[in-house]
């Protein structure tokens, strides 16, 4: 993004920000910050209302009443919930128990 206006930016830019970059250099300064743990990986709600449960995903979308791949779309944010799948979501992410208990998996 272009920091003067927040715009995307142009080709012309693209090409000249391109030109001047050494890609080689930015992945090994991005291993090195992973490896120092400056870099983290952020889950989507969605994700971390599933990892909550303690179920894969095939077994989350079941418990959901929906498919795996529409599961997949919640969690990389291609696709938004419905307002019950919301609900079940924050049931999930607040008290996974409950979730789990009502569904009949409860450990």
């Amino acid at each position: 993004m272009s920091s003067k206006s927040n715009q995307p930016l142009t080709n012309t830019e693209l090409d000249q920000y391109e030109a001047g970059r050494d890609l080689a250099a930015d992945l090994l300064q991005a291993v090195r910050e992973m490896k120092a743990e400056k870099l983290h990986v952020v889950l989507s709600p969605v994700t971390e209302a599933r990892k909550k449960t303690g179920l894969s995903q095939t077994q989350f979308a079941t418990l959901m009443g929906v498919s795996v791949r529409t599961l997949q779309g919640w969690e990389q944010g291609r696709k938004q919930p419905s307002g019950a799948a919301r609900t079940l979501l924050a049931i999930a992410s607040t008290n996974p128990k409950a979730l789990l208990a009502v569904a009949g998996q409860a450990a």
